[in-house]
């Protein structure tokens, strides 16, 4: 084979592997499951989570309740993690201002657990952006029956 065969054939290879790829990624967002959110009407970080969640592929339900306790407490999520809006997807509690990757990682890994959660309103995570403040790093904390540990830790909305 000569050199220009061998690219012409490479050539010709590149687009059907950037559409293989591509289409895996459109598939995954096709299977998300629907996320319902609970939230207090009167909360306007809980709406601007919910458009982080959207803008990462999520379909979404909102339902306001103004009072979340009783949700909570059927969900197990703990008190000390309790925050202002709590969601369900895929058989899991999301509590908090949990970035999207880290639900996306769940859904995938599906770990023995109730839910993720971010305790607390830490500033920089999604919806608790505040402009001209450093985003806090903070924990995506795993709960189940068992206990809890750290799932992820984030700066913002990127890993560390």
């Amino acid at each position: 084979m000569t050199i220009s065969t061998r690219r012409a054939v490479l050539a010709g290879a590149l687009p059907v592997a950037v559409a293989l790829v591509l289409s895996r990624y459109s598939k995954a967002a096709e299977t998300l499951p629907k996320m319902i959110v609970h939230r207090d009407p009167a909360c306007g970080c809980c709406g601007d989570w919910i458009a982080h969640v959207k803008a990462a592929g999520f379909s979404v339900d909102e339902i306001e309740i103004a009072n979340l306790a009783p949700l909570k407490t059927r969900l197990g999520v703990p008190v000390e993690l309790s925050s202002c809006h709590t969601a369900e997807i895929g058989g899991y509690a999301i509590e908090g201002h949990v970035p999207a990757d880290a639900i996306k990682r769940l859904l995938a890994e599906r770990p023995q657990a109730k839910g993720l959660a971010v305790g607390g309103m830490p500033v920089g995570s999604p919806g608790m952006e505040v402009a001209g403040t450093p985003p806090e790093a903070y924990d995506v904390v795993l709960f189940s029956a068992d206990g809890q540990r750290v799932f992820a830790r984030y700066r913002g909305t990127q890993a560390i």
